[in-house]
């Protein structure tokens, strides 16, 4: 399956796919300078274009925050395949909650491709499953 991507920027290393791990990492285009309580959009130097029926998640990487001290106001991106314009240019919305500074081309989050959900019809009924599990948060602590 081929993932036709634009670079915004020629100094950021190239997106690849890595040997262990199915998410692929996306990195800093900028470097950016961040005071606790600042929000901003970090650009990540790419575009792409996805094939047809296919989505992009974009989540930070499990470091992200104990590096950066950063998190990711929507917890995860979806990147439709419809956003692949000229100027469309993938970014991080982050929320500092300490300072901290991200130089340019840090790896800072990850992206997987993914099926589009399929068609969905809802059916309104008056009943659920005999057998419950007991509610919400019902699986326990331990």
């Amino acid at each position: 399956m081929q993932v036709f991507i634009k670079y915004f920027d020629d100094e950021i290393s190239r997106v690849e796919k890595i040997a262990k791990g199915d998410w692929i990492d996306l990195r800093a285009a900028e470097t950016v300078e961040l005071k606790a309580g600042e929000f901003r959009y970090i650009r990540l130097g790419v575009g792409m274009i996805l094939p047809e029926g296919y989505e992009a998640h974009v989540a930070p990487r499990s470091s992200t925050f104990k590096n950066f001290g950063i998190v990711f106001t929507n917890s995860v991106g979806v990147v439709d395949n419809s956003y692949c314009g000229e100027e469309d240019e993938w970014r991080a919305p982050v929320y500092a909650l300490r300072d901290t500074l991200i130089e340019k081309n840090e790896r800072i989050c990850q992206f997987r491709i993914i099926e589009k959900q399929p068609e969905l019809e809802f059916v309104t009924v008056d009943r659920l499953k005999d057998e419950s599990r007991g509610g919400f948060g019902s699986t326990g602590t331990k």
